[in-house]
Formats: structure tokens, sequence, C-alpha cells
């Protein structure tokens, strides 16, 4: 997948959710770095951006789910940049915790599966819809910039 603001938010809310959950000093220190890495890359990309380096063509990567919509509901994605990032990282808080359970997939009780199953299907889906808003969302503000 090509990088684009919307998947360099997604590693850095990931990062942070690796970082909440570890105790372990050697992979805090290696996560904090990454941390660092990746708020660089985010304001190299957003400079580059408004700079015009990055062709707009490239500001998104559409994810393009094919998923039987009846049945999905998928939670609505809007408002500003700051707020989808925060419904992302709420997403991917509550995928983290969904994919904790299948981890220990044994452990859930035989009806209880396919709610696991399609809570992470449907979490999945609302993670990329908050990606992909934050693209369109970032392209259409790099747009504007340009036009004015």
């Amino acid at each position: 997948m090509a990088e684009t603001l919307g998947s360099l938010c997604d590693k850095l809310t990931i990062i942070k959710l690796k970082q909440y959950h570890s105790q372990d000093e050697l992979s805090l220190k290696n996560l904090s770095v990454q941390e660092r890495q990746l708020q660089e890359e985010i304001n190299e990309f957003v400079q580059a951006a408004f700079a015009g380096i990055i062709p707009s063509e490239r500001l998104t990567f559409s994810a393009n789910k094919v998923y039987k919509k009846d049945g999905n509901v998928v939670a609505d994605v809007h408002g500003s940049i700051g707020q989808v990032f925060s419904q992302l990282a709420d997403v991917n808080c509550r995928l983290w915790h969904t994919q904790e359970l299948v981890y220990e997939f044994e452990k859930v009780p035989s009806e209880q599966k396919d709610k696991v199953v399609k809570q992470l299907a449907l979490l999945n889906l609302e993670r990329t819809k908050c990606i992909d808003q934050i693209d369109q969302q970032f392209r259409d503000a790099v747009a504007q910039k340009k036009n004015h």
C-alpha cells in the first residue's frame, strides 16, 4: 500500500496502542523511536504535499473494499481530519481488544465466536473508512490551498 496521511496516522495509533500495552523496556524504547520516525514522516509528508512535491493523485489510495453491505452496518465517518483521526484511534483501540480475543479463540464461548469474527470485520471496514476519509480531506485541503 502506498503511504498516505491516513495510513501514516493509522500506523501512529497502532504504535501508541503498543506502547500503552507494553511493559518491556526494550520494546518501549524501540516503539519510541518508531513513534518519532512516524511523526517526522507525517510532518515531511504534509509539507511535501502542500509544496506540490507529492502529486495530488498520490495523496489518496482508496481501499475500495468490496463487501456485502446488507447486514454489515459500518459506522459513519465524518468530521474534520482531527475528528476522523480521533475516530480512527478509537476504532484501532476497539480492534486491538477484539483481536486479543482471537489470540485465545479456544476460550471464546461457541455462541460468541461468530460475533467476534463479525466485529473484527466491521471494525476493519470502519478503520478503512477512516483512513480513506483522512486521505480525501487532506487531498481536498491541499487542492484548495493550491487554488488560492
